[in-house]
């Protein structure tokens, strides 16, 4: 837990900088409303500048995860914490050892930040449309919970069969060299498990995305509603 919970505030407010960052350099201005297509460029280009520090942070979590139940982690040591763990590897393979699988991420934040801004986004307009005359910034929390936990479902649905590749990658004992690691490790799953395989796991993190999507995306339009009414 000390791994996510360490990296959450940055790595959220790297992601929603580089989100909001993404809107305004197609508009031009934050008074204009992005099209539905200029979410999903903006949040695929988030999830490219948010994989610099969630890929080292996802390495050190899953890995720790799974220390107690891996023949990998059989034969070796035992971490105590993250940064027993960072310090391990950064000492064993260097800057390649913290940002082992950093590709894997990539491939899967693009698509997954794109469908999770875009759900968000498609859902809150139609219950401003439905519940304030079309005025999104007179949304109550609830509706701000239920669109971000569409979100949260667009998110792992776009994305799931990539974060599986990508756990792959980062719990393997070294990491990847050259540039078809995420395509030997697709082809590796789809061999020993079939289809299934890349969708193990699916419902729990589509069941944890609802309330998890649904008070972050609730918290950052309140905040900042809450800073602009302070100006």
């Amino acid at each position: 837990m000390a791994s996510p919970l360490a990296g959450c505030a940055a790595v959220n407010s790297l992601l929603f900088w580089a989100y909001s960052y993404g809107k305004f350099a197609q508009t031009g201005s934050l008074d204009v409303t992005p099209t539905l297509g200029q979410i999903a460029v903006a949040g695929a280009g988030a999830g490219i500048v948010n994989s610099i520090l969630a890929s080292p942070v996802e390495l050190i979590k899953v890995r720790l995860q799974v220390q107690n139940s891996t023949s990998i982690a059989a034969s070796a040591t035992l971490f105590r914490g993250p940064v027993h763990l960072a310090t391990h590897l950064a000492q064993q393979f260097g800057v390649r050892g913290i940002m082992w699988g950093f590709w894997a991420t990539v491939a899967r934040e693009v698509p997954a930040y794109a469908a999770f801004y875009t759900g968000f986004e498609f859902t809150k307009r139609r219950l401003a449309h439905a519940l304030s005359d079309g005025d999104s910034s007179k949304l109550g929390a609830v509706p701000l919970m239920c669109s971000g936990s569409v979100g949260g479902i667009c998110y792992w649905t776009a994305c799931y069969p990539l974060d599986v590749i990508k756990s792959r990658v980062q719990n393997a004992a070294a990491p990847p060299r050259g540039v078809g690691y995420i395509a030997r490790a697709a082809k590796d799953i789809m061999k020993e498990q079939g289809v299934k395989g890349f969708f193990r796991g699916y419902t729990p993190s589509v069941v944890r995305s609802i309330p998890a999507a649904g008070v972050t995306f609730a918290t950052y339009e309140l905040v900042m509603r809450a800073l602009n009414d302070a100006k």
